[in-house]
Order: C-alpha cells, then sequence, then structure tokens
C-alpha cells in the first residue's frame, strides 16, 4: 500500500498528464518471461531447451543449427530436444488478447 501510495505522489508531482499517462506506459510492457532472450522480442511459439530456459522455437532451431551450447549459461546441453510450452504460449496470446 505504502509504496503504491509513495508511486501516485510521485506521479501527481510530474503534473496531471504525468499521473494519467505513467500506468499506460508501463502497461504496455510485457512481461519479462514472454520475451525471448535471443531476440528480445515477445515469444510467439515458446520452447523449453535443456537449459531449463524458454526460448522462441526459431530462433533457438536457429542456434542449434551451429551451436551445442545455452544461449544463457554457455554450458553445452545435454541434448537439443526443444519442447512446446503450452502454459507459456497460452498465457501470452491472453496478455495479447487483454491489449487488443
Amino acid at each position: 500500500m505504502a509504496v503504491q501510495a509513495e508511486e501516485r505522489r510521485a506521479a501527481e508531482a510530474q503534473g496531471p498528464s504525468a499521473a494519467a499517462e505513467a500506468p499506460a506506459a508501463r502497461e504496455e510492457e510485457p512481461p519479462a518471461d514472454f520475451i525471448c532472450p535471443i531476440t528480445t522480442e515477445l515469444m510467439i511459439d515458446p520452447v523449453m531447451a535443456a537449459d531449463g530456459h524458454a526460448y522462441e522455437r526459431t530462433a533457438m532451431e536457429r542456434w542449434l543449427a551451429t551451436k551445442s551450447t545455452s544461449p544463457m549459461t554457455g554450458e553445452a546441453l545435454e541434448h537439443t530436444f526443444l519442447s512446446t510450452i503450452h502454459v507459456l504460449r497460452r498465457q501470452i496470446r491472453e496478455w495479447q488478447q487483454a491489449r487488443a
């Protein structure tokens, strides 16, 4: 509660237009878990790699065409199998629909 009150006071101190724009601008940014660490873009078809991280399928497939390491850690991957993360894909679609 105190944090929200402080944020509201800070926005009000910047003027009425800043107070109205601040929440909307913040809501437009997708959650970090929805962003592919390779492309830095919103994922459409998220997959889980052997390193336990989520990536956009096409980006990770291109990565694996020339490398057998994790894009996040640089360590060797135990396997190159990519599994679709259905729950994350649904969450991303719901987030997009809520903003449409």
